[in-house]
């Protein structure tokens, strides 16, 4: 089947529902057992990997029916759901790094995977952590040492939305026995396949594009067979459980991605376009234009576009930036992404970029393209424009 039937049908289950289209809501914290031969039988399953329901922590059906169509959409063979985001990316690390080992990421991350699982979590029980410069490609395998057990990715970077040659990095790291990790959160997994491009462990913050109507925390981190007993193990250390709710909407979204992000797409490229022309703007961050480092890559590995992406402006006061900020209508000021409504918030490269620094002096934003009738949206960033200029 191809990729849009798949995320339409995966996961469900109706035969053994009573018939019912969606999976229900399983809330569980005990799980009775009719027998000692039983628990007995439980104990094996899950030693041996078996996917089943053992104690609500580990998953009901309804996470198992997430995990299961998430594991599709990305063209991986396992899945953990896992609180959120960050979750995902601390237990896609923790589950293959110890003391002593060191962890390769790129410099331009989501800020908390720099601030709260490397120079907090992983330093404590010191892992080292070294940040190289998001466009090196193959350039990565000076940077690996003997010690080096994870190669992190993330393309487009978080804020500054470089492209990353995916493969190239993963051919260096696989060379000297490190495993890939990527957050593919952009892509929503739809537009970018990560294991077809030597990802190892793909995670996400499902709260953006899979749930898609900002109203759930989730995460998710898919794999191979061969690698997710290690995170499975340590998801169960960490103890991690997505709540049934959360997977349920999760799911739910996931049904209508092949629907939203399309149009997200179309609206970001429009206002994307439209303020690459304006003069109060330096530099338009978005993947899908030629102007951003490594847009040869997306267009050779990407499907399409998400509708976040950065922009960067001239030379404007704080109290400028605010004017436009706080004035915005239709694009209300909010940290997450991925929802049905646009969001614009500021944004510091600066204070986050070490390997290259950032070379910009203007302010930037971070805009998400909602669903909302792009005419009204660039109607009301022109108006925001015009406040950003005239404000000393």
């Amino acid at each position: 089947m191809k990729k849009d039937t798949r995320i339409t049908t995966t996961g469900r289950r109706p035969d053994k529902n009573f018939g019912i289209v969606n999976p229900p809501v399983y809330h569980a914290s005990t799980v009775i057992y009719p027998s000692m031969a039983a628990l007995d039988q439980a104990h094996k399953d899950r030693r041996n990997g078996v996917k089943g329901v053992y104690y609500g922590r580990t998953g009901t059906p309804t996470t198992h029916a997430l995990e299961d169509a998430v594991a599709d959409l990305e063209g991986g063979e396992c899945c953990v759901a896992v609180p959120s985001g960050l979750a995902a990316i601390a237990a896609g690390l923790v589950a293959f790094l110890e003391t002593g080992d060191h962890l390769l990421m790129t410099d331009n991350v989501y800020d908390p995977t720099k601030s709260r699982v490397c120079e907090d979590l992983l330093k404590k029980f010191g892992v080292e952590t070294t940040y190289y410069d998001p466009m090196t490609g193959s350039g990565i395998a000076d940077a690996i040492k003997e010690n080096t057990k994870v190669v992190f990715v993330e393309s487009p970077g978080s804020q500054t939305f470089e492209v990353q040659d995916i493969p190239a990095i993963a051919k260096e790291a696989h060379k000297k026995g490190a495993v890939v990790v990527m957050d593919n959160t952009w892509s929503g997994g739809y537009y970018f396949q990560p294991f077809e491009h030597g990802v190892d462990v793909s995670v996400h913050a499902a709260t953006k594009y899979i749930v898609g109507h900002s109203d759930a925390m989730l995460g998710t981190v898919t794999t191979t067979e061969a690698l997710f007993p290690k995170i499975k193990s340590a998801v169960n250390s960490l103890g991690y459980a997505a709540a049934p709710d959360d997977c349920y909407l999760g799911l739910r979204g996931l049904r209508s991605i092949a629907a939203r992000l399309p149009r997200h797409q179309e609206t970001g490229l429009l206002l994307a376009n439209w303020l690459a022309e304006q003069p109060e703007v330096e530099r338009v961050l978005h993947p899908a234009l030629p102007s951003c480092p490594g847009h040869e890559f997306w267009k050779r590995d990407f499907t399409g576009s998400s509708g976040l992406f950065g922009v960067v402006f001239k030379e404007f006061s704080p109290k400028a930036l605010a004017a436009m900020i706080d004035g915005m209508e239709l694009f209300p000021i909010g940290f997450s992404w991925g929802g049905y409504e646009s969001l614009m918030v500021p944004t510091y490269p600066a204070g986050m970029r070490s390997n290259p620094p950032w070379p910009h002096k203007g302010p930037s934003i971070r805009i998400h393209a909602g669903l909302e009738d792009p005419d009204d949206l660039i109607k009301d960033l022109e108006q925001g424009l015009k406040r950003l200029s005239g404000t000393s």
